[in-house]
């Protein structure tokens, strides 16, 4: 089956600034001293090295995401080539948690950077504030995220460039003498101990270049794919890499490295000496914009490979709901609340090793990926093909590896635990979801009861009907038909035996009445009697844990005054089980049925119900989606798309006896009611709205509006959630 896929919205520009202007992030502004205090000048060179390095593993991609331009970057290449295995989740889960933990650590750094304008403010309110306000942009759409990263990447950009052109040209500026410091570039006696050194630097700044990453994790969203995701890569790749050697240039040009060595302020520094009135603020402000720009491209990373783990299948599914905005709105909203709660609980620095080793190990594995896939599909169309085969490959992967030798051994030990905690969560998740799935099903079945309280018999004859038919699709399913007696609760003890005696032969010959069907297909079939105080709270005492659903007639016109005590309404809102309402015109034979789908739980519920009865009675079962809005091609085969997702979510599969139709008409309603006067239906089921917690409506304006003006019979369900999940989902909503 297709599957749902995002928009391609993001043009050359966005593409650009979000490799660019995202990768410039805080450590431009942190490592330049810490690289001069391990090698001292020779940093310039370091850096030129970390980048020319890079291009390998940015050439790969070049080739993995023209030739896959789908959501998921590596786990995509990964997937392809080795298959949906371990492997493939190791690198997916890692690339994500990865990208989540890079914007709590950014998200922070924004804060503390702002304390320089602000020395009293909070870190911890501040960073989770930032992290919400691009939460929320990730859900308004990537067009959205696109349009921040080319302002904010703008002034970024204006500021690091000011300050190379200052640098390089005013008088106080960079210097030759003061670059070499009288010693030449390199620090230490002997060709091994430089060079050692300058692996160890290389391994320190080689993260600061993968940044362009995020190309490839949203290949999908990215417009013209096979021109754009090359230029935006390696364009980006080279911007970062010559402003970050002119950056180290000038800065160890204009203070010897000596002063910076080790240094967490080398650009402040160095900025004073040309630049002495408004450089050191224009410095802070740049610090600040960059890990703005780092948590914006980092989360938009996080989701998209959330959003591809979640679509197939590694992750739970329900992350990978589209919403109005046509993004990953769920995955949009874990990946926020984590990173929230990683700045919360104040583990950004652990977390910062299991980010540098999770990219390392990423990118390892997506380099030989691309060897995998040239020979198991040496005739896949490549829009853009690596130079100088394979050996940027080997080339990849040996860079990552020697990254890996000279990285702290605790970001390695940080990255391995992560390893073997997803690897445990792989192997748990399939049985421990299946063991639930298990324990729903048989706490479903153990609600072996559909319940239907009547007082009339002719409404018990057409509710008995139907309820026969959902019953022969579930094992060990009886009938309870409830006749509630009220004004007798407080009758003394032997006046209540003695009415009940009295009303049992009525209630036999109204089991004789209703009986046929249910004898005849082997269905249980019970009358039962309740003294109550009045209707509902006989039927509610009735509602134990057994019952799978409570079937009801209509009750009558729908006056707003009187709703709120008819007792179907208070049934409605008060029962802890599903409760379906039949507004009955003649339900006998059923060999059409329409179901209205909307998507949400009770809409689920209605799907259920009708796939059983379609079931059961060979019927054609129409699954209808409405829409108001103009749509193109695109969207109308997402909505399609969208429409068998929640169907085969709900189902399984999608059986053969069902068709998926799309509707546009001017509303829901609108638009329901003209499929009925298109085509003939014998029952059309329908989900509540939420308007049914309003005591002024039964199911909701339009659920009463169809089974008011429908020409057929309507069955109108509600499914029972929990109090609270039902509260959070509306409110999610």
């Amino acid at each position: 089956m297709p599957r749902r896929r995002l928009k391609r919205q993001l043009n050359l520009l966005q593409v650009l600034m979000l490799g660019t202007a995202g990768t410039i992030a805080a450590e431009i502004f942190v490592l330049t001293g810490h690289a001069a205090g391990i090698v001292g000048p020779a940093a310039v060179l370091a850096i030129l090295l970390a980048g020319l390095l890079s291009y390998s593993v940015a050439l790969n991609y070049c080739e993995l995401a023209t030739s896959y331009p789908e959501t998921g970057g590596a786990l995509t290449y990964v997937r392809e080539a080795f298959g949906t295995n371990l492997l493939s989740f190791l690198v997916g889960s890692m690339d994500c948690l990865s990208s989540t933990f890079y914007s709590a650590l950014s998200a922070v750094g924004f804060a503390y950077s702002l304390q320089v304008f602000i020395p009293s403010l909070p870190i911890v309110p501040t960073a989770i504030a930032v992290t919400l306000f691009f939460t929320g942009l990730n859900i308004l759409g990537v067009t959205t995220v696109g349009n921040t990263q080319i302002v904010l990447g703008g002034i970024l950009l204006l500021f690091i460039g000011i300050y190379i052109l200052a640098g390089l040209f005013l008088p106080q500026g960079f210097r030759w003498e003061v670059f070499t410091a009288g010693n030449g570039i390199f620090i230490h006696h002997g060709l091994i101990a430089n060079l050692s050194k300058l692996l160890m630097t290389i391994a320190l700044i080689y993260n600061a270049y993968v940044g362009f990453e995020v190309i490839a994790d949203d290949a999908e969203e990215i417009a013209n794919p096979q021109r754009n995701i090359p230029l935006g890569i390696l364009i980006s790749l080279t911007l970062i890499t010559f402003v970050y050697a002119l950056v180290a240039l000038v800065t160890l040009g204009t203070v010897p490295w000596q002063q910076l060595a080790g240094s967490e302020t080398a650009l402040t520094d160095a900025v004073r000496h040309f630049l002495p009135r408004w450089g050191v603020p224009m410095m802070a402000l740049a610090g600040l914009i960059a890990t703005l720009t780092s948590v914006n491209t980092a989360m938009l990373s996080a989701t998209r490979e959330a959003f591809t783990m979640s679509r197939d299948g590694a992750w739970p599914r329900f992350l990978s709901r589209l919403g109005r905005f046509h993004t990953p709105y769920l995955t949009i909203l874990f990946i926020g609340a984590i990173v929230c709660f990683v700045t919360a609980i104040g583990l950004v620095d652990f977390l910062s090793y299991i980010s540098s080793s999770g990219y390392l190990f990423v990118l390892f594995w997506a380099s030989l990926a691309m060897v995998r896939l040239r020979k198991l599909h040496p005739d896949l169309k490549r829009p853009f093909k690596v130079p100088f085969y394979p050996l940027t490959s080997y080339l990849a992967a040996a860079t990552c590896f020697l990254i890996v030798v000279f990285t702290h051994w605790r970001a390695l030990l940080f990255g391995a635990g992560v390893l073997v905690t997803c690897s445990v969560f792989y192997y748990a998740y399939r049985p421990v979801a299946r063991l639930v799935a298990t324990r729903t099903r048989n706490l479903e079945q153990a609600k072996d009861r559909i319940l239907i309280p009547v007082a009339n018999p002719r409404t018990a004859q057409s509710l008995v009907h139907l309820a026969t038919m959902l019953a022969q699709a579930s094992e060990d399913t009886s009938i309870c038909v409830l006749t509630v007696i009220t004004g007798s609760s407080r009758l003394p003890p032997e006046l209540a035996q003695r009415l009940m005696k009295r009303l049992r032969p009525h209630q036999q010959a109204l089991l004789r009445y209703i009986a046929d069907e249910a004898q005849e297909k082997n269905i249980p079939l019970y009358t039962k009697l309740r003294l109550a105080s009045d209707i509902p709270e006989g039927i509610l005492g009735e509602v134990r844990d057994n019952v799978k659903l409570v079937l009801m007639g209509w009750p009558g016109p729908l006056d707003a005054r009187n709703l709120a005590r008819n007792p179907v309404k208070i049934v409605l809102q008060r029962a802890r089980a599903h409760v379906a309402v039949l507004r009955d015109r003649g339900l006998t034979n059923v060999r059409s049925i329409l179901v209205p789908v909307g998507g949400g739980p009770h809409s689920r519920l209605a799907i259920r119900l009708a796939y059983e009865i379609a079931a059961e009675e060979n019927a054609q079962l129409t699954a209808l989606h409405c829409f108001c809005e103009t749509c193109e091609v695109e969207e109308l085969e997402d909505r399609m798309l969208l429409l068998r997702e929640i169907i085969e979510d709900e189902l399984g599969d999608m059986p053969p006896f069902m068709t998926a139709r799309l509707a546009h008409a001017p509303g829901v309603l609108a638009g329901i009611l003209q499929e009925t006067k298109e085509q003939a239906y014998d029952l059309i089921v329908v989900g509540a709205s939420d308007e049914w917690l309003d005591p002024d409506k039964l199911f909701g304006v339009i659920d009463d509006r169809i089974a008011e003006e429908a020409p057929c019979s309507v069955l109108l369900v509600r499914r029972y959630e929990p109090a609270v999940i039902s509260w959070i989902r509306r409110r999610t909503k």
